[in-house]
């Protein structure tokens, strides 16, 4: 017999936090679109929104893997330029061609992780302090590297991974044709998989949302993707960092939704004695998450750097505040073995909404600190909240 699905009253208050965040998004995009006069979502602010906010998006994925396995890594945003200035001595100096000069980055970012992930996983040093010295390295070693100057520009083929869109062989007059359908039909793939894993877990008797739930849910997803195609066609097209963005996405999505992997990781952030007692290598699996976020911290890098078209000696100071934020507004606990890697999209999208926001109204750096600090302190006081009354 078919297992029922809960009321809906009953699902929104198991699953607060989850659609609260998404909640909260909209309503943050609903107030700035008004209090900007419809600025925020204009083709070419929306675009340059999703640039401004790709590396914090893509290191994201890989923190949210780190904090659910009961850790912290301070040391992405010095790791992400120190990868840009690498980038910009074998591209600029040397003139390695764009292919070999990307994948040596981002094996020095495995490498990176690897190290850092070799201390903490065998050694035992917390990670907060192997990261923490490892932020004090690598921003001295880009400073090396660099010599104290700014160094570009970049190849054009390499620009093209922070600053180009995706072709419109269809040429339409008005919109990108192309890339509306791609949106049109990442929505209608959204609707399918949604509608087939609903089944799924019907017959499988699992739990699952309550219909009214799932079918509003879906329509706005789909319809959100949709206006946000067309805005964007109307402009120059999907960014490619967009693309990059959403395969990143949906595949650690699947990883750790789906995988005897990802199950392992929540197992080794939620109980980690307990894990190594049913048989999980937690040392190996913490390794691993480390060198994943080196690589991802690398990728970020090279997108960051490829957008100013510069490596610079700042480039990646206070990366690492956003990114941990993004993860714990979007529902991340900081008690580990908590968190989903929409989750941590949602929350990367937050921040970034209100910096945008913030700046277009004209609101001071100094303000933007204290009201980002706010919104922090109170995403995680929620929690900690929802823990003790469970």
């Amino acid at each position: 017999m078919n297992s029922p699905a809960p009321s809906i009253g009953q699902f929104i208050k198991q699953h607060l936090r989850e659609y609260g965040m998404l909640l909260s998004l909209v309503l943050i995009v609903a107030f700035f679109q008004y209090a900007t006069d419809g600025t925020l979502l204009q083709p070419l602010n929306l675009t340059n929104l999703v640039l401004q906010n790709s590396y914090i998006i893509v290191m994201a994925l890989g923190m949210l893997l780190v904090i659910v396995t009961g850790h912290i890594d301070l040391s992405v945003g010095s790791v992400c330029g120190f990868v840009g200035a690498l980038a910009a001595v074998l591209l600029v100096e040397y003139e390695w061609p764009v292919v070999p000069a990307t994948l040596a980055c981002l094996a020095a970012g495995a490498v990176i992780g690897a190290v850092q992930g070799w201390f903490i996983a065998w050694f035992k040093v917390p990670s907060f302090i192997v990261t923490l010295a490892g932020m004090l390295v690598f921003k001295g070693l880009a400073l090396t590297l660099l010599q104290g100057q700014s160094v570009g520009p970049f190849p054009d083929s390499f620009q093209l991974l922070a600053s180009g869109f995706i072709p419109d062989p269809l040429q339409g007059e008005e919109l990108r044709l192309t890339s509306l359908l791609v949106g049109v039909g990442a929505a209608g793939l959204l609707l399918v998989t949604g509608w087939l894993g609903r089944r799924h877990a019907i017959k499988h008797e699992m739990a699952v949302e309550p219909g009214l739930v799932f079918a509003l849910r879906q329509a706005a997803f789909a319809a959100a993707l949709i206006g946000l195609a067309w805005l964007m066609a109307s402009y120059k097209g999907m960014p490619t960092v967009l693309i990059i963005m959403t395969v990143l996405a949906i595949a650690y999505d699947f990883v750790t939704s789906r995988t005897t992997l990802g199950r392992r990781i929540y197992a080794l952030g939620g109980n980690e004695k307990a894990a190594r007692l049913s048989g999980i290598r937690t040392e190996r699996l913490t390794f691993l998450t480390f060198v994943n976020m080196g690589v991802l911290a690398a990728l970020a890098g090279l997108i960051f750097a490829a957008r100013l078209n510069t490596a610079t000696p700042k480039a990646g100071l206070g990366f690492e505040l956003d990114v941990i934020a993004a993860c714990f507004i979007g529902g991340a606990s900081a008690s580990g073995g908590v968190g989903k890697v929409m989750g941590a999209v949602i929350g990367a999208f937050v921040m970034g909404v209100m910096n945008n926001g913030m700046s277009i109204l004209g609101i001071g750096i100094d303000y933007q600190q204290v009201i980002k600090g706010c919104v922090l302190l109170a995403a995680v006081f929620i929690d900690v909240y929802n823990r003790r009354r469970g």
